[in-house]
């Protein structure tokens, strides 16, 4: 190749970069309606080779706007192609439906129907109703569920409260992982009649200290939780994903602070666009076992 066509290759293929990068800085403030009219499909290349576990997706419809990808086979055709190969999904019906078993039997139904194999449900159960040990019963005899995603904030209780501590024993003795997202949305788009405040996670190190072998992966973490409470809860086992994970080449920035093991690969697909964290996995320059724990291997730890 002669040095101009080298020149003109390597030029092109930065061009394609920041156009990438330049949309996913704003999948966290354009609907997922105007995915195909800006072309975010186009500067995704084939994804690497490889198992690839999204630990951060929901089903059916945000209470607030429609999404292009609601129906689950398109979300399942979407996550594909961007090379996931098994993706956990909660419902978004869990934030304000009051009928979580009902939410849960739907949830386990869409995955067995129109999954095509790749989703994992993740049930929810609300400790601030009555039954919620039932929910929870149900969810792992009934439907076979790994993990369980609690919203304390949307469902009015805090993890100080007695009934959380319950909660943590039970998933403890089930064997189950415990997914806990912060927030659901950035605070300066959300809905004034949900602004709900993220997640107190303070009460975590109590909570293990009650129940050592609880496993828990904080979701949509890295808008509310910075700086020393990441490394501080880590040191106890809990796990994080990279869907709000800002900042150019964040991160090659975040992995010296925190261990390849302590991170697993999630897009929270369909609220935020699969490529925004697709393209944290391309621009870093990671090594082969730090890439495989962030792609799987930190994942399938946590099922084990």
């Amino acid at each position: 190749m002669t040095r101009e066509a080298s020149s003109s290759s390597s030029s092109l293929s930065r061009r394609q970069f920041h156009r990438a990068a330049l949309l996913a800085a704003t999948a966290s403030f354009t609907s997922p309606l105007i995915e195909k009219s800006v072309g975010v499909d186009s500067p995704t290349a084939t994804p690497p080779s490889g198992d690839l576990i999204d630990t951060n997706v929901y089903l059916g419809q945000w209470p607030f706007r429609h999404s292009s990808l609601e129906r689950t086979a398109a979300l399942v055709a979407k996550l594909r192609k961007g090379g996931v190969t098994e993706a956990w999904a909660g419902s978004f019906d869990a934030l304000l439906h009051k009928d979580i078993l009902a939410v849960n039997e739907r949830l386990a139904d869409e995955c067995a129907k129109n999954g095509d194999g790749l989703l994992l449900p993740v049930g929810c159960v609300n400790l601030s109703l009555p039954g919620w040990e039932e929910a929870l019963h149900r969810c792992v005899k009934k439907h076979g569920m790994k993990a369980i995603r609690i919203h304390p904030n949307y469902h009015g209780y805090t993890l100080r409260d007695p009934v959380a501590v319950r909660f943590f024993e039970l998933a403890s003795e089930a064997r189950l992982l415990v997914q806990i997202p912060l927030v659901m949305e950035d605070e300066r788009t959300i809905h004034p009649l949900v602004n709900v405040p993220p997640v107190d996670v303070s009460p975590l190190a109590e909570l293990l200290s009650r129940a050592p072998h609880a496993r828990v992966q904080l979701l949509n973490s890295f808008r509310s939780l910075r700086g020393l409470p990441i490394e501080s809860l880590a040191a106890r086992g809990i796990v994080y994903e990279i869907a709000m994970l800002e900042g150019v080449e964040s991160l090659s920035t975040l992995l010296p602070k925190l261990p390849a093991d302590r991170m697993c690969f999630g897009s929270y697909s369909p609220f935020f666009y699969f490529e925004s964290a697709s393209l944290k996995l391309r621009e870093s320059v990671l090594d082969d076992n730090t890439m495989q724990s962030l792609r799987y291997g930190t994942a399938r730890k946590l099922l084990a």
